[in-house]
């Protein structure tokens, strides 16, 4: 099996992923972070998938998509921070004046799970935002140590994902997800602070050892 890690600029495979079921719905397409409240409450049904398509087509994308063996199986958001909802909200701090990129959704298709998934769109995502010029890129996941995550909550990752991609957590958040606070994780992007891909899967690989 082959997974690869590309820009989300294809929206019939974005929607495969995070688009509803029903065309009809208001609901996901990853978008109440990506945009403002206003214009994402104002978006209904078509006109939901129709903004996305615009995304799509955008520069950055509005994430990137991870593909096994040529099948869309995963989803990750990604994007500079100063275009997002983090820029203005309260319960997730600023940690500094760097122009960073948000890393805030994850998505894995049913039948896909436990298959590495989570770990190659991190990586993928961090690749992407380095090659774009990223000087650092953010997660906000929950800090549940060893307790189980509700699957429908699990969306924003956990701390220990990040970690095993290289993250370290830069600070402590006012936002709880199904109990579990939300921290600030960081990473570098600087030549000489991020670690390789190969040094962040060996120490994958040692973490699950």
């Amino acid at each position: 099996m082959t997974i690869e890690v590309r820009p989300a600029t294809a929206f019939d495979d974005v929607a495969a992923l995070v688009g509803p079921k029903k065309p009809t719905s208001n609901v996901c397409f990853c978008l109440s972070y990506r945009i403002g409240s206003k214009e994402n409450l104002a978006l209904k049904g078509p006109a939901r998938a129709d903004r996305v398509r615009e995304l799509c087509h955008e520069d950055p994308p509005p994430g990137v998509i991870a593909y096994l063996d040529g099948e869309p199986v995963g989803w990750a958001a990604l994007h500079p921070r100063r275009d997002t909802s983090f820029a203005r909200n309260r319960l997730i701090p600023h940690v500094d004046d760097l122009d960073v990129w948000s890393l805030w959704c994850f998505r894995v298709r049913p039948g896909h799970r436990k298959q590495g998934i989570s770990h190659a769109l991190i990586d993928g995502a961090v690749t992407y935002a380095e090659e774009r010029g990223a000087p650092a890129i953010e997660g906000y996941p929950v800090d549940n140590g060893a307790e189980k995550v509700n699957l429908t909550m699990a969306y924003v990752g956990t701390r220990s994902l990040f970690e095993s991609a290289g993250f370290v957590k830069a600070a402590d958040t006012g936002s709880v997800l199904d109990g579990f606070p939300r921290v600030l994780m960081r990473l570098d992007l600087g030549a000489s602070q991020m670690p390789s891909k190969k040094a962040r899967t060996a120490r994958r690989s040692t973490a699950h050892a």
